[in-house]
C-alpha cells in the first residue's frame, strides 16, 4: 500500500479565522512537508460556489506545489470534465505536468453537487455524456496527434496541443465513483477507480466485494491486474492514544460532516466503529490501513487537515 495527502480544501471562512489565501499557503507547506516526511503523493479537490471546497481550478494551485517540491507525486480528485471545455483541461494538467517535470496523478469525475450545475448552468441529466466524451477529447489530445471530434456536446476540428505531458504515454487517470454499484462499469471501459469509503459505503464488507467486481471486469477489459489500483480518501488523525486523537479532531470531524452537502449524516462514533475513519494511535490507524489492504484498496491517500 502507498501512502498519500489529501485535502477537499474545505474552508469554513465563517467559523475559522482564515483567509483563502493563508489556507493556499497552509496548503504549500504540508506538500513540501508531505514530501519531506516521505508521503507518495499530494491531492487537492475541485470545488466551486461554496465552502465545501475551495479551490476551484486545481492546476493553478499545483503548478505552485510543482515549484515547491521535487519527488512528491501531484493529484488532483477529482477534475469534474463536465465544466470546463476538454481541451482546455488537457492543456492546463499537460502543463501541470511539464512543470512538475512528470509528477502529475488526474482523477476525473462528472461532478454529483447541484449547486455546481446550477452555478455552470448545466443540467445534471446530461453529466455522463457529457463527460464521456470529456474524456475521450482529453485522452486523444493529450497523444499530441491532430484531433477532430463531432459529439452531441463538443465539436473539435483540426486542434493540435502545443503542449503535451511529460509522461508518456500519458499520467495515470482514475474515474471517480460515489456508488460502489458503479465500480464494473469504470473497469469495463479500462479505468482504475478512486474512491472515499465515508461516501459510498455503509458497511466495511461492502468494500472488498465493490474492489473484487471491479477488477474482474477490469481484467476481462483487457487491464493488466497490476493496473487495477484503487486509491482511497480516508479522514485519518494520528495521536499518541484514542482518547487524545477524540479529543483533538472530533468537534472538526463533525463539523466536516454537518458541513457536506448531500452527504451522509454519520457522527463520529459510527464512522470510527466502521473504521470509515481513521483516528488514534499509530497502531489505532496501522490496523485501519491493513484492513483497506486486505480489502484489495492499493492508495491510502489521508485526509488530514479537515
Amino acid at each position: 500500500m502507498k501512502f498519500g495527502l489529501f485535502s477537499v480544501v474545505d474552508h469554513y471562512p465563517k467559523e475559522l479565522p482564515r483567509t483563502t489565501g493563508q489556507f493556499y499557503a497552509e496548503l504549500l507547506e504540508q506538500v513540501e512537508a508531505a514530501e519531506e516526511l516521505g508521503f507518495e503523493s499530494f491531492w487537492i479537490a475541485e470545488h466551486h460556489f461554496h465552502e465545501y471546497g475551495g479551490i476551484p481550478r486545481p492546476p493553478i494551485w499545483m503548478a505552485a506545489a510543482a515549484q515547491r517540491t521535487r519527488r512528491i507525486r501531484l493529484g488532483a480528485a477529482v477534475v469534474v470534465l463536465p465544466f470546463d471545455h476538454p481541451l482546455r483541461v488537457a492543456e492546463d494538467y499537460a502543463m501541470v505536468d511539464v512543470l512538475s517535470n512528470g509528477r502529475l496523478e488526474l482523477g476525473v469525475g462528472s461532478g454529483y453537487l447541484k449547486h455546481e450545475f446550477e452555478g455552470f448552468g448545466l443540467p445534471g441529466d446530461e453529466k455522463r455524456e457529457r463527460f464521456d466524451e470529456a474524456l475521450e477529447i482529453l485522452l486523444r489530445a493529450w497523444t499530441g496527434a491532430r484531433l477532430s471530434y463531432e459529439g452531441k456536446y463538443h465539436r473539435v476540428k483540426d486542434v493540435q496541443l502545443n503542449v503535451v505531458p511529460h509522461q508518456k504515454p500519458r499520467p495515470p487517470v482514475w474515474v471517480a465513483i460515489l456508488r460502489n454499484e458503479a465500480a464494473p462499469f469504470v473497469g469495463q471501459k479500462g479505468f482504475p477507480i478512486m474512491m472515499i469509503p465515508y461516501v459510498s459505503t455503509e458497511e466495511f464488507s461492502e468494500l472488498a466485494q465493490t474492489v473484487r467486481a471491479f477488477r474482474q471486469a477490469f481484467i476481462a477489459a483487457g487491464g493488466r491486474p497490476e493496473d487495477a489500483t484503487v486509491p482511497f480518501g480516508l479522514h485519518t488523525y494520528c495521536a499518541e492514544s484514542f482518547e487524545e486523537a477524540r479529543a483533538h479532531a472530533r468537534d472538526s470531524m463533525d463539523r466536516y460532516v454537518r458541513t457536506r452537502l448531500y452527504a451522509k449524516q454519520r457522527p463520529f462514533e459510527v464512522l470510527v466503529e466502521k473504521d470509515l475513519a481513521a483516528f488514534g494511535s499509530p497502531e489505532d490507524v496501522a490496523r485501519v490501513a491493513r484492513r483497506y489492504e486486505a480489502a484489495g484498496l492499493t492508495h491510502f491517500l489521508a485526509i488530514t487537515n479537515f
